[in-house]
């Protein structure tokens, strides 16, 4: 039995030019996955940096996600290229590599997305990522539709940022807002005017160098000023400050 090739829209889209809005997952549920998947975003990020999700619990969230149409993107821990294989070997087409300091480390989450000759992903046939060997081209045109975004978050990696926008291989670079007021001295205030300045000129470098910005806003403001900036691909808020300020509110309405 053999399966078409699976697309990736989002890739697509970013080539295109064509804004695409999207919505963070911090919490490690299947059903949450589904929630946000089935959702009008075009892409939901599943993030397994600053939350408690493992590579076995990534699986079933993004298997509860393909019933919606919202892209699955998955933030490894790291850009180590043992991670990247088994996330890229679990089926995920969008990678997001945190911390991504030099047009080095850029070039090196790229060859860890390739197969050789073009990198030094491993190989195997019977994965979800090629349909459990039902895909019978995967192996070989995989890297077509592989997104792989690299995350710059300090004030030295800004200094480097057209560089590592310039790196064959990189569709996107994301901005961490967090990482990066901490590094400008502004720590808990991304919303400080010299962290905001530095977003918006990191936004004009990366289209200038012919790629995709991306950025997490945590409201819808600040969403709609970051695509008025020219970001392409923006996370509009987290489900956990979500579920809270829902909540905090209810709360507080019934109180009042």
């Amino acid at each position: 039995m053999s399966l078409p090739p699976l697309k990736n829209p989002f890739k697509a889209a970013l080539a295109a030019g064509t804004p695409q809005l999207g919505i963070w997952c911090s919490i490690p549920s299947p059903t949450v996955a589904e929630v946000l998947a089935q959702s009008a975003f075009d892409w939901v990020l599943f993030d397994a940096e600053h939350t408690p999700v493992e590579l076995s619990g990534l699986v079933p969230m993004m298997q509860a996600a393909a019933s919606g149409t919202a892209h699955s993107a998955v933030r490894p821990p790291w850009n180590d290229p043992v991670l990247i294989k088994r996330v890229l070997d679990s089926g995920a087409q969008t990678i997001l590599l945190p911390f991504v300091q030099t047009p080095e480390e850029a070039a090196g989450a790229v060859s860890a997305s390739r197969y050789p000759l073009g990198g030094i992903r491993g190989v195997a046939g019977a994965t979800r990522a090629g349909r459990y060997g039902r895909d019978k081209q995967y192996l070989h045109r995989a890297s077509d539709d592989i997104c792989v975004l690299v995350q710059v978050e300090t004030g030295e990696a800004m200094e480097q940022i057209e560089a590592i926008a310039a790196t064959d291989g990189v569709d996107g670079v994301f901005i961490g807002p967090s990482d990066l007021s901490a590094s400008l001295g502004h720590i808990g205030n991304p919303g400080h005017e010299d962290v905001q300045a530095a977003i918006r000129q990191a936004a004009q470098k990366i289209r200038a160098a012919g790629k995709a910005p991306g950025i997490l806003a945590t409201n819808a403001a600040d969403a709609r000023k970051y695509l008025d900036w020219g970001f392409l691909f923006v996370a509009c808020s987290l489900d956990m400050i979500l579920l809270v300020n829902a909540v905090d509110k209810l709360h507080a309405d019934v109180t009042a």
